[in-house]
């Protein structure tokens, strides 16, 4: 016994990463339409520099996307040629509500993303929506700092309301934050947060003001469960991690002890919103560093009592930890850094391809958490270049995502895991969110466009497009690539 019938087959987007259109139709600016790609994109995204608009000379690759904006009927038919169960994207904040904080929202914002769950209705696709995916009007980072401001927890719930009301009967599956573990890594791109000098050369200020924020997302997530029960018992409204498996670097019990910090890292905050209260590790964490956190007794009940239906996650890799903080051979894969793992190959990108880890990942998940989970993002970003044909003979991305998915049915069908869905990430072509790139590509569907925003958007279908659409036809049963 495989998959089961009503396995949510599908692909993943961003708002941010095709949509476009970013001053169209009422649209405000955002946080990420202002990350240019290039050397200040990762100070940006960091929180390290103090820019809430465009810079002269550089290229901002989020304003046009892939143009999904005005091509969303094409590329919905497309992705249903494969035989998509769902569809995962986001809504862009500042489409509805342009600056953040008014009371009422845009009508035409509303109105477009009701016309993109009516066309993957036609098609019998499942919108899997994420309410906020790496962003956040500019207006509320500049007026109230961002998620660091305990105001913001209002203007989300008026948001996620304004979602929910709309998009009753159209929408089903909501996810809360995207990778909502990233905001202490990436606080500009995840929370909005610009640091000061002070939190920049004060570590413990720094640390004090991120714990602040991702309380505030918490008890955020919070409220938008309890605000969708409210709306529609149907909705099933989950939470979002950026997953991955630690390994120690040798059988030392201090590199033992140094990846299952590390990975404990990732976990604290879907903790919170699974079991409804901080963990253990977590209050002695604030309570050993004397970190002043607002934390009211509302906002505890609150976490209790309005726990996620699911746990939904992205798997790219897997890690190695090593408790010799005097070693130099740690190498950045995706955000967080890891050792050398001499079993594994690395993608364009450097990162470590590990099936097996996906297995291992989706078995301590549910393990630790007990509930249904969802993968919202696994995927190949690589290099692809088109043949005589015009066509992109992407084995590579066949290879990977195959070897992936029988990890997958392992899990579900050996080991017990209890699971939704699979969605790959950038299903067609878009801007990577860690580089900015279109050279990055992750999709079954190639878009003519290159990292300096040239090209003609056209969608042209890759090898693994067909290959996709027969692993969906038999739910996973044929892998292979013939």
């Amino acid at each position: 016994m495989g998959f089961n019938k009503d396995f949510l087959w599908g692909g993943a987007t961003a708002a941010n990463q095709f949509e476009g259109a970013y001053n169209e139709d009422g649209r405000g600016l955002a946080n990420v339409d202002i990350i240019p790609i290039g050397e200040l994109r990762r100070p940006m995204m960091r929180g390290q520099i103090n820019k809430t608009d465009f810079i002269e000379g550089y290229h901002y690759p989020a304003k046009e996307g892939i143009d999904f904006y005005h091509r969303y009927k094409e590329d919905i038919a497309l992705i249903a040629e494969m035989g998509f169960k769902a569809f995962r994207l986001s809504i862009a904040w500042s489409r509805i509500f342009p600056k953040g904080d008014e009371e009422a929202p845009n009508e035409k914002g509303l109105q477009f993303y009701e016309d993109v769950f009516k066309e993957c209705q036609k098609y019998g696709m499942e919108p899997i929506v994420t309410i906020t995916h790496f962003d956040i009007p500019i207006h509320l980072v500049e007026a109230y700092g961002g998620w660091r401001n305990r105001k913001i927890l209002g203007f989300y719930e008026n948001h996620a309301r304004a979602l929910f009301t709309r998009y009753k009967g159209l929408v089903k599956y909501w996810i809360t934050f995207n990778e909502i573990n990233m905001l202490f890594d990436n606080p500009f791109m995840s929370a909005g947060i610009i640091l000061t000098e002070e939190e920049l050369e004060d570590d413990h200020k720094r640390r004090e003001t991120l714990y602040q924020a991702a309380h505030h997302q918490l008890v955020a997530s919070a409220i938008a469960v309890k605000t969708a029960r409210e709306v529609d018992k149907e909705i099933k409204v989950g939470a979002m991690i950026a997953a991955t498996t630690t390994y120690p670097d040798t059988p030392n019990p201090d590199d033992v002890w140094a990846a299952h910090l590390l990975e404990r890292t990732g976990f604290f905050l879907v903790d919170v919103q699974v079991r409804g209260e901080y963990p253990g590790y977590a209050k002695k964490e604030f309570e050993r560093n004397n970190f002043n956190l607002h934390i009211t007794e509302e906002d505890l009940k609150l976490l209790k009592e309005n726990t996620v239906d699911y746990l939904s996650f992205s798997y790219y890799l897997t890690l190695v930890k090593s408790a010799d903080e005097s070693r130099t051979d740690a190498k950045q894969g995706n955000v967080l850094t890891s050792h050398p793992n001499k079993y594994l190959e690395k993608t364009d990108w450097g990162w470590n391809i590990d099936p097996k880890g996906f297995r291992i990942t989706l078995n301590r998940l549910y393990d630790r958490y007990n509930i249904p989970l969802f993968v919202v993002e696994n995927g190949l970003g690589a290099y692809d270049t088109l043949d005589e044909n015009g066509m992109v003979q992407d084995d590579y991305r066949i290879d990977f995502l195959a070897k992936h998915i029988e990890q997958m049915k392992l899990a579900v069908e050996v080991d017990g895991v209890d699971l939704l869905g699979y969605t790959t990430w950038g299903c067609i072509d878009l801007v990577s969110a860690g580089s900015g790139e279109m050279a990055k590509r992750y999709g079954f569907i190639y878009v003519d466009r290159d990292n300096d925003g040239n090209g003609t958007l056209e969608r042209k279908k890759k090898k693994s497009f067909n290959w996709y659409k027969k692993v969906i036809e038999s739910n996973g049963e044929d892998v292979s690539n013939t």
